[in-house]
């Protein structure tokens, strides 16, 4: 429920991060709420040419991203549904959401949308390594399949002894976060230039309560990646619900501060360039499961 709530809380802190850094006062911090609850009271409009895989497309996008989060804990709070290798199906769920998002693009019959269909494929599957191996060298180092006590079990002794290997993985998962929403120097949420756009050209087409889903999930997936990031990055185990959940949402905050920051003092990658980044991201989780391997 903290999820569902405040996801779309963090798009204002990086929207705000990156208007203070350019001098301007920027959009309100609620700003992202506001703009879902317009979407919801319109209405969508359909293409003859689609069918209703372009209507289910943000549906099971948003059910994935929500299926996800019951498999994953947030700070003291145990996941809803864990269950040994759990850390694969979130895995999997986030390949779903794609996958029907690409088809929903597809079923419009534009090539502009199947342009950048192709372009967030390619870019997915260059990701997809460096969270799997990323997640798998924590796995290696905790001894268990399972979100739940796998980020359970990070803490400042294991930092001591495994700081390099758990440095790798924060440094992997940071590229793939960026990646996987969309966000500089993989891609800008914000631009409209055909050339340049992945991910918002693919639902160029989608309005209302569907469009208004999409931007939902990607908020909720921006959490749900986070929480994995904070997790390991700033593990804090007081055993009292109220404090590790403030903690928790408090390092969330500080995640969404610093990326704006990356996006405000970087520019976009060119589309080559991108792929050495999730190529490097892939790099630095693999070293990661080879220095848990010794």
């Amino acid at each position: 429920m903290l999820a569902m709530v405040l996801a779309p809380f963090l798009q204002g802190i990086i929207n705000r991060t990156k208007a203070i850094a350019a001098g301007r006062v920027g959009q309100p911090l609620l700003q992202t709420y506001y703009d879902l609850s317009k979407l919801l009271r319109k209405g969508a409009v359909y293409s003859e040419t689609t069918t209703w895989i372009f209507r289910g497309g943000p549906v099971i996008g948003l059910a994935s991203m929500i299926c996800a989060l019951a498999l994953l804990p947030f700070g003291a709070f145990p996941a809803l549904a864990p269950f040994s290798g759990d850390l694969v199906m979130v895995a999997y769920l986030l390949a779903l959401a794609r996958f029907f998002t690409v088809l929903a693009a597809l079923d419009t019959g534009s090539s502009f949308e199947a342009m950048g269909a192709s372009r967030e494929v390619t870019f997915s599957a260059l990701a997809e390594p460096a969270l799997f191996l990323g997640l798998a060298a924590l796995a290696r180092q905790t001894g268990t399949l399972s979100l739940t006590p796998m980020l359970g079990s990070v803490s400042a002794v294991m930092w001591m002894r495994a700081a390099p290997a758990l440095s790798l993985i924060v440094a992997g998962l940071g590229i793939v976060i960026l990646a996987e929403n969309a966000r500089i120097p993989v891609d800008d949420p914000m631009t409209h230039l055909e050339l340049t756009m992945i991910h918002e050209v693919m639902v160029l087409d989608h309005s209302g309560p569907d469009f208004a889903m999409i931007q939902y999930a990607a908020a909720l997936k921006m959490w749900l990646l986070g929480t994995v990031i904070v997790a390991i990055a700033v593990p804090w185990h007081s055993g009292h619900l109220v404090l590790d959940g403030g903690f928790a949402i408090a390092a969330m905050v500080g995640l969404a501060v610093v990326t704006g920051v990356i996006e405000s003092s970087m520019a976009r990658l060119q589309l080559l360039r991108v792929t050495q980044l999730l190529i490097a991201a892939s790099v630095l989780s693999g070293l990661a499961l080879a220095l848990v391997q010794r």
